[in-house]
């Protein structure tokens, strides 16, 4: 019986290149650079002019768990290279009801929402390194390279309002994602 060896191989598109230093996949593209580590001892990743390829060490016994990860990695290094090549976007909603809500963010990266459901002291969030926060009126936009970055900086950006002890029939003021990373 002959078994099957689990390898993956990426190809690069036009104007994208990828570099592997140790554990990490740094991959170049027109709109700039992510970094990646992969830190999976069972596998060995190298990467040529056009293809990313990484294959189970020899040696070693395959199991489902090695099939689901390389899986797994051939998504991410798929996300990497449409970061570099298109980026990607969130779009949130200010939605306020009862009370005006005032969103902004500084210079620094702070992210602020102010008197949300009455309150005196403003509710504050750092945005993530890598990712690019844009408020026009009542649409927050959040763009970046990595998809991860973006949606969790959306989803950071959406639960700083988030309610608790209330109705949220009625209390649904807050700020709601409209559109995840990666959709259309």
């Amino acid at each position: 019986m002959v078994q099957k060896t689990y390898s993956l191989e990426v190809e690069l598109p036009e104007g994208v290149t990828a570099n592997v230093h140790g554990n990490s996949l740094i991959v170049k593209g027109p709109k700039g650079e992510i970094k990646r580590d992969i830190e999976n001892p069972r596998f060995a990743m190298k990467a040529d002019a056009k293809i990313v390829s990484l294959a189970l060490k020899s040696g070693l016994k395959q199991s489902q768990r090695d099939k689901m990860h390389i899986n797994s990695y051939q998504s991410h290094i798929k996300n990497l290279i449409n970061g570099v090549i298109h980026g990607y976007t969130a779009k949130l909603k200010v939605c306020s009801g009862h009370f005006p809500m005032t969103v902004t963010i500084d210079t620094n990266g702070k992210f602020a929402v102010k008197n949300f459901l009455g309150e005196k002291v403003p509710r504050t969030v750092n945005v993530k390194h890598g990712a690019k926060v844009d408020v026009q009126g009542d649409i927050i936009t959040v763009t970046g390279l990595d998809k991860e970055i973006v949606g969790q900086t959306a989803a950071d950006l959406e639960q700083l309002t988030r309610i608790t002890n209330r109705d949220r029939r009625i209390f649904q003021d807050g700020i709601y994602i409209t559109k995840k990373p990666g959709e259309e």
